[in-house]
Formats: C-alpha cells, sequence, structure tokens
C-alpha cells in the first residue's frame, strides 16, 4: 500500500477521471467493471481488489464477485454469498467500511485458505452507494503486508467505489434504454409487415400476427427478422 503522497494523489484523481471517462463510453459493464478494478489496483497499489455486486434478481438477494484484476483461478471462481455471510455481506448489510489488519483473524472472513494461499493478510471493504444510499455492491482491496489503513485512504477508496457506482448505474441504465428502443422499433417494425401481410393476404391483424409467428418458429429466426424480411420483400 503506497504512502499518500502529493503524487499518490494525483494517482487517485487519474483513476477517478478514468472511471469518469468510463461513464461516457460505450464499454459493456464487465468491461467498466474490469476497469474499475484495475484502476483501483494501480493507484492503491493492493495486491487484489475485487469487485462485489448485490443481485436483486433473486429472491433472497445475494452478493457476486463480478470482476477482479487478480489472475489466479482461486479467486478468479465464480463465487456468490448471502447478504448475511462473510465481511462482504456484512458491509453491504451495514452499508459501512470494514477494515480488517488481518483476515485469518477475522471470524466473518470466510476464505482463509485462500487468503492463506494467496498472501492476502490486511483488507479494506467498502460500500458501493447508489441512489438513496442503496448498496449495489461492495469493493474490496487486499494488501499481501500488515497494513492499517488510515481514513485518508479509506476516504479516497470510498471516493473512488462511488465514482465507481455511477459508472455501473449508468451502464445499466444505458442497456435498459438500449433494450427498451430495440423493443418499441420491433413494435413498430412489426405493426408495419402485419399490415403488409393482412393486405396480401387478405388477413385480419391477428390472423397477420400469427402468421408472422407461425414464420419466425418455423424458420427460427426472431419475430424482428420475419417483419424485414416482409418489408424488405414489400418494397421490392
Amino acid at each position: 500500500m503506497e504512502q499518500i503522497t502529493p503524487e499518490t494523489y494525483e494517482k487517485y484523481i487519474k483513476g477517478l477521471t478514468d472511471i469518469s471517462r468510463a461513464i461516457t463510453s460505450d464499454l459493456y459493464l464487465e468491461d467498466i467493471l474490469k476497469l474499475i478494478v484495475m484502476v483501483t489496483a494501480k493507484v492503491t497499489g493492493v495486491e487484489i481488489c475485487s469487485l462485489w455486486m448485490v443481485d436483486e434478481s433473486i429472491a433472497p438477494p445475494k452478493i457476486r464477485l463480478k470482476a477482479t484484476q487478480a489472475i489466479d483461478p482461486d479467486y478468479v471462481k465464480d463465487r456468490s454469498l448471502g447478504m448475511d455471510e462473510g465481511v462482504v455481506g456484512y458491509v453491504a448489510t451495514y452499508k459501512q467500511p470494514l477494515i480488517l489488519r488481518d483476515v485469518l483473524k477475522e471470524p466473518r472472513f470466510k476464505e482463509k485458505d485462500m487468503a492463506r494461499k494467496l498472501g492476502l493478510v490486511s483488507m479494506l471493504g467498502i460500500p458501493m452507494h447508489g441512489k438513496d444510499q442503496q448498496v449495489i455492491g461492495v469493493l474490496n482491496c487486499f494488501t499481501s503486508e500488515p497494513h492499517d489503513f488510515s481514513q485518508t485512504e479509506v476516504n479516497l477508496i470510498t471516493a473512488v467505489a462511488n465514482q465507481a457506482a455511477v459508472a455501473i448505474m449508468n451502464t445499466e441504465l444505458m442497456v435498459q434504454t438500449k433494450v427498451i428502443q430495440e423493443e418499441l422499433e420491433t413494435r413498430k417494425l412489426l405493426e408495419r409487415a402485419k399490415e403488409v401481410v393482412m393486405r396480401r393476404r387478405n388477413m385480419k391483424a391477428d390472423e397477420a400476427h400469427r402468421w408472422l409467428q407461425k414464420r419466425s418458429m418455423d424458420s427460427r429466426k426472431s419475430i424482428r427478422y420475419v417483419a424485414e424480411a416482409v418489408l424488405l420483400s414489400d418494397e421490392l
């Protein structure tokens, strides 16, 4: 872990700038998550940085490892915890940073064998706050030597975590917007294709819709593909 010097501050600012740039980019969420852990590890000098995200799509919610700059297969493997499990669940549930000088002495730390193998000693876990202070994930930093995280370090990594949360939420919103836009475009194409089928085959609206659905199923093509083909043939 680096000492907090003017040069270190500059690296933090550069890191925040890199993450800010990701907010307005066309990167996919997976790319942004990788960028966040790489930037955080680089500017802090920690051994391993990992990012966990809360999965609200299942009940009860779980928190899953989504990105790390570590390459050891023991760390990279798919891992998930309940919101009441481990130090990650603790940080997410209580919405506050957690500092451990020695993870091997912490009862809440569940993966002591992995920590021994990878030589992980001290840890800082920071909640990633979304809207209305809702925790959307946790950013973890591990050192390979005993380290007492200062309040300044906590504040700086919190700034990174908060900026990362903005990037993640913005990306998810962007993806949702694209999905909605594509759905609306498909509906418009489908309506136009139905009109063509109704005119050509003297069908009613519901019959034309079923005809398009059947063509989609028979050809194993999306209904949007079928609608576009109908419109293209009408233009020809």
